[in-house]
């Protein structure tokens, strides 16, 4: 299986080069899933439903997101039903999910979107909760 990750997509001209450049890279590198960062991909903050449902349309398979996964207030109630993924290490509570298990060609892969402590909001140790969600896959 050949899985292809996209860092940060900021705003217009990041979705732009998703359009120009991402099919024909899932053709060059046989790519068979892509997993993109989208938190940044409306305006720089954030991402929007339009937005979202575009960056799928070039290609995305799934969508994960970081400390600005919530700036767009609309996105939140697609959180659980679109293949977004906020980070797994936020308290209790807050909408979406963190972690996704697929299948794809085949195969079974997980994604799991996780962020880290330095300059970002306080959230659950990253490698604690990895190491939970671990055990209890």
């Amino acid at each position: 299986m050949r899985v292809g990750f996209i860092g940060d997509i900021v705003g217009k001209p990041g979705r732009s080069m998703l359009e120009l450049h991402l099919k024909k890279l899932r053709q060059e590198f046989a790519l068979d899933f892509v997993i993109a960062n989208g938190e940044n991909a409306s305006h720089g903050f954030g991402l929007g439903s339009q937005h979202a449902k575009e960056l799928f349309s070039y290609g995305a398979d799934i969508l994960t997101g970081g400390n600005h996964s919530w700036d767009k207030k609309e996105i939140i109630p697609l959180l659980d039903i679109m293949p977004i993924l906020r980070p797994l290490n936020y308290p209790l509570g807050v909408p979406g999910r963190g972690v996704s298990v697929l299948h794809v060609k085949n195969e079974t892969i997980g994604v799991l979107n996780i962020m880290g402590h330095y300059g970002m909001p306080m959230v659950e140790n990253p490698f604690f909760k990895c190491s939970k969600s671990s055990r209890s896959a």
